[in-house]
């Protein structure tokens, strides 16, 4: 059955400076290790052979109105510190997101994170969802969590959750 529905799609990039070399970033981008870091983050691990993240992982994260989305990392090359992930907010919203880490050039020890996000609405609710995800609601999201991973790579602990977002 075919349908006059068109998704709408939007396209973000951002590059974050991470104060620690690749190898220390990369492994923090995984559904187990984001714990360590991001406030309030709630996740259940579907499928991994290894526990963490991996070419293959499922796992899903609960949204407000008790449905959840379900993620997929559909690249993983540790050696080359790549990885992406595709979700699903069943209804709503689907996403691509690829995450490239490089060393710094101008700062070394530090990780350049190049940050690519596509959003593509699913229903006429999902679009009105995908047009908020404007230029300057990505561009908090992605400082907001530059901030929580360097406070992490620079201490250990997780930031406060009271200042934060």
């Amino acid at each position: 059955m075919m349908s006059e529905f068109q998704g709408k799609r939007v396209a973000h990039e951002y590059t974050q400076n991470n104060v620690a070399p690749p190898e220390k970033v990369f492994p923090l981008l995984c559904p187990v290790r984001e714990a360590d870091w991001v406030p309030g983050w709630l996740y259940r691990v579907i499928y991994s052979e290894s526990g963490v993240a991996e070419y293959g992982c499922v796992f899903v994260t609960p949204n407000e109105d008790g449905t959840e989305t379900t993620w997929v990392v559909t690249d993983y090359e540790p050696g080359s510190f790549h990885i992406a992930f595709a979700w699903v907010n069943p209804g709503l919203v689907a996403a691509q997101i690829t995450i490239s880490l490089s060393g710094s050039a101008e700062a070394p020890g530090h990780t350049s994170a190049l940050i690519q996000y596509i959003y593509t609405g699913l229903s006429p609710e999902g679009n009105r969802e995908v047009e908020r995800y404007d230029p300057k609601w990505f561009r908090h999201k992605m400082q907001s969590w530059e901030e929580a991973i360097n406070h992490y790579l620079q201490t250990g602990k997780r930031i406060d959750v009271a200042g934060w977002e």
